[in-house]
């Protein structure tokens, strides 16, 4: 078959933070992509503001670079830098759609993690060639031949007898923030002996196999990934199979239930760098943007007219988190947001559903609230902190696991999670996973003062866990965890043994209220804050809640005090994050999400409704 020796198409996968988008970087400056005195921002990839604020990849982005070969030839390299978080899997999955090959990273000093696993068993599911890059070798506590040995049993563990080819596999050596790379094993924490990553390019151009293709097939280009233009509307990210698309071209859209219906694309952009630029037309193997198709989605195709062929549609894995996403409902509403409405919040999360492919939103029986299904924790709290910064107000329940029943038994969710502590906080770690149903695995210690641990826990047992680790660790602590199945029901799990505060009327916190409530437990308000009844204004150090008066005033008199008022010393409130404060809830509890404040409170405000609920509760036991 004939190829396009001119084309590279590789997606960089790896563990959160193990240097993907800092690589990327240096691709972008060592292939020309800016001018020498250029002011660009580190992780240029990252363009999200929730990107750069958490360091960490969400979106799936793509790039071109321009490399000349030793033999003088110019090969035009697309790149796509997925993220390296579990939850956001499903980028992962469909960037795999686009590409011939793949770069692995890993950490030379924290080898392969369980997100390592994840994006691995991806690539490997789709049988791609696999480039394996040890990272940061710079680093002072590099162990690099124990990462390649780590990395190589890795591999021995996932291969199939049948995929024994993938097991020879080049290695790099690179330091990404340097942009430094090479074919010889420096000494640990020694630089490569390259000055650039020309090493890198020259492996990447042997190793990722040229797109192939039919000559005078019929046009097939997949749809992968949407974005959008303050010009040009919808664009649809499409690598082309194979056949030409062309600027203006008459195009069968086969949609993913089936239908066919011809439309015009009304423009064509291809990426270089990091913009996309107008092109008459392009061949297979290229990676391009259309425009013209106002409701085209994801894992849909576009095809020649007189020969409609459709390709796969992209499956992703199924969600296993759930929490509810409605309008906000407390007394406090519509005093910072716009976005009020459930006509709005519902339009809001359809919109998601097209450029997401891993969510789903199901009805429930309220009509202003729906279910919201994902792959995590974090992916669900991205989603509701992305809407709060857009101006909505939102009411989000706890997240919980969703079960499913397999030979007539209960199912859930189990995760594979990796523990990095210093060894003080062995004890304290292995108690805290026996308390959530977690079951040891594997215990590593190198040596260096920290152990490593990994478990496999119900994925409900590591709801709220985040908190209290890093408390118990003293902050030091590092935890990833990745899906690993469904196992049978591991029974009931008390993730939080405190109780809560709960305001029992509306009004203003006072100073005075305060102080004499900073002995009853751990406050979240500050003087000043507004609260009303059923909002959680601190966490009790007893398993029952308790109905407080955050806004008693202290009564003036004409009596005079021989020693004066005395300064009433408050202990700073707490502040959670949107994150803590999900972790924080149990099941009565919910969160009132605005674009000012984010505030924990009872599903049921009215104190009088919630003790007739207690009280029959106790008497059905």
């Amino acid at each position: 078959m004939p190829i396009r020796a001119d084309l590279r198409n590789v997606a960089i996968i790896a563990h959160v933070d193990h240097g993907k988008t800092t690589l990327v970087d240096a691709m972008l400056w060592q292939s020309g992509a800016f001018r020498e005195n250029q002011d660009v921002e580190n992780r240029v990839m990252d363009s999200m503001d929730l990107e750069r604020e958490k360091g960490i990849t969400i979106l799936a982005k793509n790039t071109a670079v321009e490399h000349t070969m030793a033999n003088g030839e110019k090969v035009t390299i697309n790149i796509i830098d997925t993220p390296g978080h579990a939850d956001f899997g499903g980028e992962v999955e469909r960037g795999l759609e686009m590409v011939d090959g793949v770069v692995l990273l890993v950490d030379a000093s924290e080898g392969p993690l369980p997100q390592t696993r994840f994006v691995l068993r991806k690539a490997l599911a789709k049988k791609l060639p696999i480039i394996v890059v040890i990272n940061k070798v710079d680093r002072a506590d590099a162990r690099i031949s124990e990462v390649v040995d780590e990395v190589y049993a890795l591999f021995m563990d996932l291969v199939d007898d049948d995929q024994a080819d993938l097991l020879d596999f080049p290695i790099v050596y690179a330091a990404a923030k340097a942009g430094r790379a090479s074919l010889t094993q420096p000494a640990d924490g020694g630089m490569p002996d390259s000055e650039n990553l020309e090493p890198l390019f020259e492996v990447l151009t042997k190793t990722i196999p040229a797109p192939t293709y039919t000559e005078g097939a019929s046009l097939q280009a997949h749809v992968t990934n949407l974005d959008s233009s303050p010009y040009l509307g919808r664009l649809a990210l499409c690598r082309i199979v194979q056949g030409t698309l062309r600027r203006g071209q008459q195009v069968a859209w086969i949609r993913r239930d089936g239908t066919t219906t011809t439309v015009k694309l009304s423009e064509l952009l291809m990426t270089n760098a990091l913009e996309r630029l107008p092109a008459e037309s392009a061949g297979p193997g290229d990676i391009v943007a259309i425009a013209g198709i106002p409701d085209i989605t994801i894992g849909e195709t576009l095809s020649d007219p007189a020969n409609p062929l459709p390709l796969p549609l992209i499956h992703v894995d199924e969600p296993s988190i759930s929490m509810t996403i409605g309008i906000n409902t407390s007394p406090l509403a519509g005093r910072s947001g716009k976005k009020l409405t459930a006509r709005l919040v519902k339009a809001r999360l359809d919109a998601e559903l097209v450029g997401n492919v891993s969510i789903k939103v199901l009805p429930t029986e309220r009509p202003d609230t729906w279910e919201v299904q994902g792959r995590g924790e974090l992916q669900l709290a991205i989603l509701v902190e992305m809407m709060r910064r857009e101006g909505f107000e939102l009411t989000v329940g706890k997240p919980e696991v969703l079960t499913r029943t397999i030979d007539g038994k209960l199912q859930e969710p189990v995760e594979r999670l990796t523990v990095d502590v210093p060894e003080e906080h062995l004890g304290t770690v292995t108690q805290l996973m026996g308390t959530r149903k977690g079951r040891m695995e594997q215990m590593i210690n190198h040596g260096t003062g920290w152990v490593r641990l990994e478990f496999t826990i119900p994925a409900r047992g590591l709801i709220g866990f985040r908190t209290e680790f890093l408390t118990e660790t003293r902050g030091t602590g590092i935890m990833h965890h990745v899906f690993e199945g469904y196992e049978p029901w591991a029974g009931e799990i008390k993730t939080r043994l405190t109780g809560s505060l709960v305001a029992d009327r509306v009004g203003s916190v006072t100073a005075y209220a305060l102080f004499n409530l900073q002995e009853r437990g751990i406050l979240f308000v500050a003087p000043g804050d507004e609260v009303y009844e059923g909002m959680i204004v601190g966490e009790n150090p007893r398993a029952d809640d308790m109905d407080v008066n955050p806004t008693k005033e202290k009564k003036l008199t004409n009596v005079r005090s021989s020693t004066g008022d005395e300064l009433e010393r408050l202990v700073p409130p707490r502040v959670h994050s949107l994150e803590q404060s999900l972790e924080f809830c149990r099941g009565d509890e919910c969160l009132e999400v605005t674009p000012a404040a984010v505030r924990m409170r009872k599903t049921v405000l009215d104190a009088h409704t919630r003790a007739r609920t207690r009280n029959r509760a106790k008497k059905d036991v």
